[in-house]
């Protein structure tokens, strides 16, 4: 026989050519890598320990503001030393764990805040935060 003509037409398909959903994925995790570190806030990463006595304690977060005049503030309300130990008395008498976000005009002096962090931890806050802005 001289040859006989075969017709691929017909043959069933017995192999997927997976290198386009490949490319696609690998295109999506990129794309993932790169925003995802804009999305997360920039942590210190640590491994708690764990408890099985732990309780849920109730906080109570007291936003206090210094000026450059030197004037504070509580959650947006001017107060003076004595009403700030006198909110933080209450709030633990009530069995709350009080913390304190402290933030201050740059040009404050540092004895003004210094003053006021004495003030609240000699009135039993025990955890505190420097209120910052972040640099662009």
């Amino acid at each position: 026989m001289a040859g006989a003509a075969v017709d691929n037409e017909d043959e069933a398909i017995t192999g997927i050519n997976v290198t386009p959903l490949v490319d696609i994925t690998l295109v999506l995790l990129i794309i993932f890598m790169v925003t995802a570190r804009y999305i997360v806030k920039e942590t210190i990463e640590v491994e708690l320990p764990r408890a099985a006595h732990g309780g849920e304690t109730v906080q109570k977060t007291f936003a206090v503001l210094v000026t450059r005049e030197g004037r504070s503030f509580l959650n947006g309300v001017p107060v003076d030393d004595e009403a700030l130990v006198s909110e933080v008395h209450k709030a633990r008498a009530a069995g709350e764990d009080v913390q304190a976000i402290v933030g201050a005009d740059k040009n404050a002096t540092h004895g003004t805040v210094t003053h006021l962090l004495d003030l609240l931890k000699g009135a039993g806050v025990t955890k505190f935060a420097i209120q910052i802005e972040k640099q662009q």
